[in-house]
């Protein structure tokens, strides 16, 4: 579907390449950090997966540590400047993985282990609360998806201005139809949890839902995240010059139309 626009309709995406915010440099930087952090919450699974029970528990934190791993050896990799200015795509494939497994994996393994450490419940209602979860998930990733893509065929996206002004007041004012089933997910499993589980105190529900909800948000950046990575593979002007600069925008006959 992507295919049929061009590549003015995808230009002001390019702006975090454009500030810099999304450079290789920057991406090598952040991938050492991202490191540091996976690690943390890798301990917190750990340490908190010794009181807590729900199902799979072991072979979730076993899966999802070696998985953590394989992604920390490659982004050291990644970080190495001669490796990542000749492999940017893969550099940026590389940090949305990164990004997803932090923000989202493990914030979502954390909550399931504030749920399973305060609560005495079957596994049949922690699968179900599991499912209620991701299915929900799923719905919000498939409703950001299609928004984008219709943004992108209304040409919200194409470079009206040099800081894209009608670009970011339309975005401000289009979030609503992904709050709305964001926000109704949301209750509904707050809604689960109170009958559910019998927790010790609010502040667990709480914890919980609001980790649950970093989750639903890295979901809903996901699609961007997909759009850009399709933009550095398809468009040359999504990637640097090896001196680090952005190449600039060329029409059809290889002139420069915009830096």
């Amino acid at each position: 579907m992507l295919q049929q626009l061009k590549e003015e309709d995808f230009l002001a995406l390019r702006s975090p390449f454009e500030s810099g915010r999304q450079s290789p440099k920057a991406l090598g930087a952040v991938a050492i950090l991202f490191i540091f952090f996976q690690a943390l919450l890798l301990f917190i699974e750990y340490y908190g997966g010794q009181y807590a029970t729900y199902p799979f528990k072991n072979i979730i934190f076993k899966v999802h540590l070696i998985v953590s791993v394989m992604i920390a050896i490659i982004s050291i990799i990644f970080a190495i400047r001669p490796i990542y200015m000749r492999h940017q795509k893969n550099q940026y494939f590389l940090n949305t993985i990164q990004s997803q497994n932090l923000g989202g994996i493990s914030f979502y393994i954390v909550a399931l282990l504030v749920i399973g450490n305060d609560t005495n419940v079957n596994k049949g209602a922690f699968l179900n609360f599991i499912y209620l979860t991701l299915i929900i998930g799923i719905i919000i990733f498939i409703a950001t998806s299609i928004r984008f893509y219709i943004l992108l065929k209304k040409g919200k996206y194409r470079k009206e201005t040099k800081k894209d002004y009608q670009r970011r007041q339309f975005e401000g004012k289009s979030l609503l139809p992904i709050a709305i089933p964001a926000g109704i997910g949301i209750v509904f499993i707050i809604q689960y949890l109170i009958r559910t589980f019998d927790f010790d105190g609010i502040d667990t529900m709480v914890m919980s839902v609001f980790m649950i909800g970093i989750f639903y948000t890295m979901l809903f950046v996901l699609p961007e995240q997909l759009v850009l990575q399709y933009c550095k593979i398809r468009f040359d002007s999504f990637n640097y010059e090896q001196n680090g600069r952005l190449k600039p925008v060329r029409d059809e006959d290889g002139n420069i139309i915009m830096e």
